[in-house]
C-alpha cells in the first residue's frame, strides 16, 4: 500500500464558511430595486445565471417567509413585508437614528417644515428618519427613500469626506448622470459644489432636484470630524423667501451641531476641519 497521500486543494475560509444557498437567496432579493419593483422567475434566472427550477424553489421559500409576494395572478414577484420589517428594525437599532429622531422632531416643531436625517450608501442618499411637517397638503420623501448623491445637495454634503481620487473611483464615468439642468456632470463641477458647502457649512437647493421643493441641509460629524449624516428640512416652495432663508439655515445648522455633539460626545464639533481633503490630481 502506498504510504503517500494526495493532499486536497486548500480551502479558503470564505469557501468553508459560505452558505451558497443563502448567498444566492440574498442575491435574488437584491435584484429588486426602485426601478425593478416586480420581476419574474425567468428574468431572475437570467440575471443570476441559475436554472429556472432553482430560482422558483428560492422564490417559493422566500414567499413562505414573507420576503417576496406574488403580484396578482401573474408570474411576477415583488418584495414582501418581511424585508420592510428588517429594514425598519435595522434603522430603529441605529444609534444615529435614536439620537437623531428627537433632534429632527424639535427642528420640525421650530420651523414647521418636514425634517429629515440622511446618510450615504455608496452613490445614494438614504433617508433614515423623518419628522413630518405641519403642511398636510405637502408630503415629503419617506423613510427608506434613496436619491442620487451627486445630484442632490444632501448627497454632496455627505460626499465631502472624499478626495478627488476617491470620488473618481466612486464615479468613474464621464459625464456623470444628469437629472436636471443643475446636476453636475463632471468631477470638477462636483468638487466645486462640495467645496462651496464646506466653506458655507451648509447646503441649499432651491428647486434644484425636484420642482417646487427647496432643501436646506447641514452636516453631522463624528469624533474624527468625518461627515456621517446630514440634517435637512424640505420647504414646499420653488424658492425660499430671502428674509426667511437665513433663519432656516441657522436652525438646521443648530440641529446638526446638536446631533453631532450627541454622537461624538465632543462639544462644538459641528464644523468641517479647516483643511479640506486633497482635491488635486495626483
Amino acid at each position: 500500500m502506498n504510504d503517500k497521500t494526495v493532499s486536497a486543494a486548500p480551502v479558503s475560509a470564505d469557501d468553508r464558511y459560505t452558505v451558497p444557498a443563502l448567498q444566492r437567496g440574498l442575491q435574488l432579493l437584491m435584484q429588486f430595486s426602485r426601478d425593478d419593483r416586480e420581476l419574474g422567475g425567468a428574468e431572475l434566472s437570467r440575471r443570476l445565471d441559475l436554472p429556472r427550477a432553482s430560482v422558483f424553489r428560492m422564490l417559493y421559500t422566500l414567499e413562505q417567509g414573507g420576503f417576496v409576494e406574488r403580484v396578482g395572478d401573474s408570474g411576477n414577484y415583488k418584495l414582501g413585508l418581511a424585508v420592510l420589517r428588517l429594514g425598519f428594525e435595522y434603522l430603529a437599532s441605529m444609534e444615529l437614528t435614536e439620537h437623531g429622531r428627537p433632534v429632527i422632531e424639535e427642528l420640525r416643531d421650530r420651523c414647521g417644515y418636514s425634517a429629515h436625517l440622511v446618510v450615504r450608501d455608496g452613490r445614494e442618499v438614504v433617508f433614515i428618519a423623518k419628522a413630518a411637517g405641519r403642511n398636510a397638503m405637502f408630503h415629503s420623501i419617506q423613510v427608506g427613500a434613496r436619491l442620487p448623491a451627486h445630484a442632490t445637495v444632501l448627497g454632496r454634503i455627505l460626499l465631502a469626506n472624499l478626495d478627488r481620487a476617491s470620488l473618481r473611483q466612486l464615479y468613474p464615468e464621464d459625464p456623470l448622470p444628469a437629472y436636471t439642468s443643475r446636476t453636475p456632470t463632471t468631477l470638477d463641477q462636483l468638487l466645486t459644489l462640495i467645496g462651496q458647502h464646506r466653506v458655507e457649512g451648509h447646503g441649499v437647493s432651491q428647486g434644484g432636484f425636484e420642482t417646487g421643493i427647496s432643501t436646506i441641509g447641514a452636516p453631522v460629524f463624528n469624533d474624527r470630524s468625518e461627515v456621517v449624516a446630514a440634517v435637512s428640512i424640505a420647504v414646499p416652495a420653488q424658492r425660499v423667501n430671502d428674509t426667511e432663508l437665513p433663519g432656516l439655515v441657522e436652525q438646521v445648522q443648530a440641529a446638526a451641531a446638536q446631533l453631532t455633539e450627541r454622537i461624538s460626545h465632543v462639544p462644538s464639533r459641528g464644523a468641517w476641519p479647516s483643511k479640506p481633503p486633497n482635491q488635486r490630481v495626483a
